[in-house]
This record gives C-alpha cells, structure tokens and sequence, in this order.
C-alpha cells in the first residue's frame, strides 16, 4: 500500500510542478523577450510620462502595446500584478516531488554504496545542504563582485567553476541519476531564491517609495534585473538536469559529472543566442549565431564521445554468435533464471514487496512483466536500483538470453 500511495503522490506532485514550471518559465522567457524588444517610444505623451520603451504585438485575435517605465509610472495605479506565486509553487512542488521520489526512500534511490556507504540520514543531510550552500556563495559572489568592473563576466565565471565543482561533488557522492537531479534542484532553488530574497523585496521597496512619495532608488531594478537575467541563464541548464533521469545513459555514464557539466554549459550558450537575438533583430547586438553553435557542437561532441565502443559491438556479437551453446548448457533456463531473481530482485519485487506493483517470484508475474525486466535489466541497466544487488553483465546477458529465446517460463 504504501508504494501505491507514493505512486501516486509522485504523479500527482510531478504534473503540478510541470504546470507551475510551465508557468515561470514561460512568464521568465516573456519578459526577456519583452525587455530585448522594446523600442523607445515614438508618441510625445509616452516620452513625457517616462516610458523608456514600447512593443506593438498581436496574439489571440487582438493587438497588444505593453510600455515599461524605466524607474517609475507617473501614478501607481489600483491595481499591480506581481509575479512570484510562479516561482514559489515550481520551488514548494519540486522540492515535495524530490521528497517523495528520493529523499524518502535515500537507502534506494539516494544512495550508491560504490561511491559513499553512509547512512540514509547523512546522505539526505548532505544533499540539503547542497541547496544552501549553493545559494549562500551564489549570492555571496553576486553581491562581492556584481558591481564592479566587468562584474556580469567575473560572476559569470565564477559561478560556473561553482557549478562545476557542485556537479562533481554530486556525481562522486551520489547514485548518478539522483545526482543529476540534486544538481538541477541547486540550480532551482537559487533561481527562486533570487525571487524571494531580491527581486520581490525590492520591487515592493520601489512601490512603497512611490506611494510615499519619495525618491525611488534605482539599485532595487537593477539588482532585480540582474538575478532576472541569471535565471534565464539558468533554466535550460535546469530543465536537462531535471529531465536527465529518463535517460539512464546520461548519468550512468563512467564521466557522468562532464556529461553533465557541458550539457548544462551549452544549454546556457543556447539561451544566450535567444536572449540575443531578440535585440539583433533591432540592431542592438552583435550576431548571436555563434553561441547556438558553439552549444550545438558541444551537444554533438558528447554524442560522438559517449557512443558505444567497437569493442562492446563485437562483445555482442560475440554474444549472439554463441547464444545456441550457452543455451545448450542451460545458462539461461527458467531455473537458473529464477536463481538469479531470487538473488537480485526478490527482495523489492516478490511476495513481501511489490514495488512499482512488479512482482517477478512466480512464472506468470514473470512473463508479464518480461518487457519491462528485459527493458531495465539489459537496455537501460537501472535495474536493479545502483545496482544495490550487485547483479553482474553475465547475469544481465542471462535475462537478455531469456528474453530474445520467447522469454518461455514453465
């Protein structure tokens, strides 16, 4: 029951955080697209009332002309609509779906007993701390050196050695597909921490000031401008990361730490040429064209470099070739297979625990679930779990064996 339960939390967890992401997201990429897109104002009563800059756009059957006061409105209107919910629903959903996917069962999913053999409680208590940390020399970097000469590139760089560092300590300390996740999950909590900490608290600064009548200082916009602009940075980064674990041959990689790190990098690179491109169309930048494909040539390179070996091709077919005498000495009967599930799998998928509703102890329950065992056991090898069981690549080939024979059971 309990694993039926956390099914379903998981799922029900998992779509609120795509809608609410969906939303951030999409509101983020907006508004970079709307601040690249501005053109000064051409009407004389919009100059004189301190519009800094206007778009014309059509969408829905309908025109639209949103204009943005560089420091602020001549009068605070009735009503404001601030953007935050977004962010705090994407953070609050996510971080609850990290609860349930991984911090609550840590011993399965959290921990890979070949990199660090520590307690479940460590493991959750070190992965927490990742999310602090990060944020508290994050910001620590932005606000020692945001401000100074060439502060964008010294930030930029600095933060990226710290996403570095933070994907290796996760990779070395972490089962691969739960280390991909915590490093995305860092990346996020930062970017909504840039919300709660700064760009909110000063936009309701400025809005208090102009009620009262006082002089708005300009830092709170810029500041906010600033961690907007690292959050836009931010999310394709994000996004792999987070989709990452669907793809177990991204971080069962040997390097999975590098995998990670220069797909993150050219997701950035690719962000910057939309950022770019925006303002190009108006004459403002310079081409964007080379970061696209400088991060497409990075994406290709981890291609080519993590394609399988000539070496592993001729071991399967070295494999197929003798599968006739292999099955001859009955390696991969139902017997013996059977010997080998009682040993790897029965512990999470027999008669005391049927986790993801997958049991494999009895013929029937084996057959149909073949596709499935045959799936993660030899295509994607997930299973078991970091191979918390220590089945090996023969015993692997054992049920692929099975599985190509008919996958027969008495």
């Amino acid at each position: 029951m309990e694993s039926y339960l956390l099914d379903w939390a998981n799922l029900l967890l998992r779509w609120v955080h795509v809608i609410t992401a969906i939303a951030w997201v999409g509101s983020s990429f907006y508004f970079v697209f709307l601040d690249s897109s501005l053109t000064p104002p051409v009407d004389e009563d919009l100059q004189r009332q301190g519009v800094s800059g206007e778009l014309w756009a059509v969408h829905g059957g309908g025109f639209y002309h949103p204009v943005k006061f560089a420091v602020k409105p001549p009068e605070m209107p009735s009503h404001l609509h601030w953007f935050y919910w977004e962010s705090y629903s994407t953070w609050l959903s996510g971080f609850a779906l990290f609860t349930v996917s991984y911090l609550w069962s840590a011993g399965t999913y959290l921990i890979d007993k070949s990199l660090m053999n520590w307690s479940p409680g460590a493991a959750i208590g070190v992965a927490l701390s990742f999310f602090v940390v990060f944020w508290m020399l994050y910001d620590g970097i932005c606000q020692l050196f945001g401000k100074r000469k060439h502060g964008d590139a010294i930030v930029g760089a600095l933060v990226l050695l710290l996403v570095c560092a933070a994907s290796w300590l996760a990779c070395h300390w972490f089962a691969g597909r739960a280390a991909f996740l915590l490093v995305g999950a860092m990346i996020a909590t930062a970017m909504s921490a840039n919300v709660f900490f700064w760009i909110i608290p000063g936009q309701r600064k400025v809005v208090a000031s102009i009620k009262a009548g006082q002089p708005v200082d300009p830092v709170h916009g810029q500041r906010g401008k600033q961690r907007s602009v690292h959050n836009t940075y931010f999310t394709l980064p994000v996004l792999f990361a987070m989709l990452s674990n669907h793809y177990s041959f991204t971080y069962s990689h040997p390097h999975n730490w590098l995998v990670l790190i220069v797909m993150m990098l050219a997701g950035a690179l690719i962000r910057q040429f939309f950022v770019m491109r925006h303002g190009y169309k108006l004459g403002r930048n310079g081409n964007p064209l080379p970061y696209a494909l400088v991060g497409m040539a990075l994406i290709t390179a981890v291609i080519v470099w993590m394609k399988p070996s000539g070496t592993e091709k001729s071991a399967t077919v070295s494999i197929a070739a003798d599968a006739d005498e292999t099955r001859a000495t009955g390696q991969n009967d139902y017997k013996n297979l059977q010997k080998m599930l009682e040993q790897r799998c029965y512990m999470c998928h027999g008669a005391q625990v049927q986790m993801k509703n997958v049991r494999l102890d009895s013929p029937d329950t084996l057959r149909q679930h073949a596709q499935a065992v045959y799936q993660q056991v030899v295509v994607s090898k997930t299973m078991p779990m970091n191979n918390a069981t220590g089945i090996t690549p023969a015993e692997r080939d054992m049920v692929r064996q099975w599985f190509e024979a008919g996958a027969k059971t008495p």
